[in-house]
């Protein structure tokens, strides 16, 4: 997921995401620790989701107080 389609969602959109972004990288971490986890590229890639959504809706968050 890129950083366009990311600021394309709604808040709540992204809200939801990041849910299900932490869930999948609380499985890829059991998966890793029982040496099941085939594709251990995907742990970066989630943690960059979670991270460029956290950071929209940062941006999202101070955007609406810069204009006051």
């Amino acid at each position: 997921m890129n950083a366009k389609e990311i600021r394309d969602l709604s808040v709540e959109e992204m809200n939801e995401k990041l849910v299900s972004l932490k869930e999948e990288l609380f499985a890829l971490r059991f998966q890793h620790a029982v040496n099941q986890l085939d594709n251990t590229a995907r742990l970066k890639a989630v943690k960059k989701d979670i991270a460029r959504i956290k950071t929209t809706l940062r941006a999202a968050e101070l955007s609406p107080a810069a204009k006051q």
